[in-house]
């Protein structure tokens, strides 16, 4: 046992190259690839994007790009909406396994029951979201432009809105529409410590708390501003403030620190003594497994032509919304 573990062990590392970042550079060019990363990745990965964003942005570059092969550094229904997207592309995710404790939770047969229990509303899903669940629905959205886009519903229609409720919660506050919410929540998000908080912002007094609308209730009511990933790294660009506790997966500092190294960066504690305002899933995907996909053209990431097509319209209508 031992033998063969070591055997697996050593053929594995004798297959990553000393250089990732140049081995990397030389598939891109042989594939015609390209890497589109989110900002909870790891620093590595992020330093080697040839598109870093959040999951608008990401959803933007997945439809217009001329690459062959695209390489997604983020979890399993980014990749899906990538290849949604790009039905004739091949379309790799580093870790098959990285998936999303939001998507997981609206499966898309119960989904299907919800909201045949509301015949009459409009569907709005959140991009975080199985293909399965993006085909049930009418639109889809981002953090960044959810509000945009449920302001443009006209007000006498009813929606459901799924599956975060947090973000749902917000988007309701936001546009003044009573939304009738899947009950979902991001496990990163939701374990944000309102009193660890507090005492940040007590110790630090000059700090200014910005935070991810996926966060809860409690948490968003001591934000000095609140808003999508993308828009929180503009946000702490733009402000007179010289430090700030972030209120979201901590992946965004690095890039946070890389641009504007002048101020101070704070990441949001959790509940207890939990590290898991990391995203676990996020987190599998590594560098090497990134020079493995890329080199063995696998895993690669499939969606069935039936729900792909019917998933594409709520897609294009958020990209012709935004």
């Amino acid at each position: 046992m031992f033998i063969t573990e070591s055997k697996k062990t050593n053929t594995y590392f004798n297959s990553i190259p000393d250089d990732l970042f140049a081995a990397i550079e030389e598939l891109k060019k042989e594939l015609n690839a390209v890497i589109l990363v989110h900002y909870y990745q790891e620093p590595d990965i992020q330093d080697i994007a040839d598109y870093l964003g959040d999951s608008l942005g990401l959803s933007q570059q997945a439809a217009t790009t001329d690459a062959d092969v695209i390489v997604f550094a983020g979890v399993h229904f980014m990749a899906e909406t990538a290849k949604i997207l790009n039905p004739n592309k091949l379309v790799l995710l580093p870790d098959l396994d990285a998936g999303c404790s939001m998507a997981d939770g609206c499966p898309a047969e119960e989904f299907a029951a919800f909201k045949a229990a509301h015949p009459e509303h409009l569907v709005v899903s959140y991009v975080n979201c199985s293909a399965a669940v993006k085909a049930l629905s009418d639109i889809i959205c981002t953090s960044s432009n959810a509000v945009k886009i449920v302001n443009q519903i006209p007000e006498e229609q009813p929606i459901i809105f799924a599956p975060d409720k947090n973000l749902g919660r917000y988007v309701s506050e936001q546009t003044g529409r009573d939304l009738v919410l899947w009950q979902g929540s991001c496990m990163v998000h939701e374990i944000f410590s309102e009193k660890k908080i507090v005492q940040l912002k007590m110790e630090h007094p000059q700090a200014e708390f910005i935070a991810h609308p996926e966060c809860e209730e409690q948490v968003l009511r001591h934000a000095d501003f609140i808003g999508s990933t993308k828009a929180l790294f503009e946000y702490s660009k733009q402000s007179a403030a010289q430090k700030f506790i972030i209120g979201t997966e901590p992946g965004i500092l690095h890039q946070m620190e890389k641009q504007i190294p002048q101020k101070q960066f704070i990441a949001a504690p959790a509940t207890g003594n939990c590290a898991c305002n990391e995203c676990p899933h996020m987190r599998l995907n590594t560098l090497e497994k990134l020079y493995l996909a890329m080199k063995n053209r696998a895993p690669e990431v499939t969606v069935p032509e039936e729900i792909r097509v019917a998933a594409l319209k709520p897609l294009e209508r958020m990209l012709e919304m935004s």
